[in-house]
């Protein structure tokens, strides 16, 4: 299994997000793309996404910028992928053969812990005020 880039993009701007929560700062565009390494045109897709499955919100003009739309503990790793990839296991859609309708539960089984995991990891379990502090999931 690989996670896209476009994931793991939105995954470490989201905890930037959240480690600016709070604050009353509202990130811009530049900023989350320099401090997380991302390329800044594929970036705002990425916020777009986002803000469309209501995980971010934006305000527009010169003290623009993006901010959680919620708390950093009510948005999960989960919510991101689902923003982003529409789910965390896709399949073929392809279950016939001998082995086909049992691979499917096989799969599904695997779907349903990779949901339950990434639904337990929050985003204030993954960023850290501190900048010199790290988590290891």
């Amino acid at each position: 299994m690989k996670i896209s880039v476009k994931v793991d993009y939105a995954c470490r701007v989201m905890a930037e997000l959240a480690r600016l929560h709070g604050s009353g700062t509202l990130a811009q565009i530049e900023h989350l793309a320099q401090t997380e390494a991302v390329p800044a045109n594929f970036l705002a897709q990425i916020l777009g996404k986002l803000r469309t499955h209501g995980l971010i919100v934006s305000r527009r003009g010169n003290q623009g910028g993006y901010t959680l739309a919620r708390a950093p503990e009510e948005i999960s790793l989960h919510d991101i992928l689902m923003a982003v990839e529409g789910g965390c296991l896709h399949l073929s859609g392809n279950f016939q053969g001998r082995s086909g309708r049992r691979l499917k539960q096989v799969w599904d089984e695997i779907g349903a812990d990779l949901t339950k995991r990434t639904k337990s990891y929050t985003l204030d379990r993954l960023s850290s005020k501190n900048p010199t502090e790290m988590y290891y999931i």
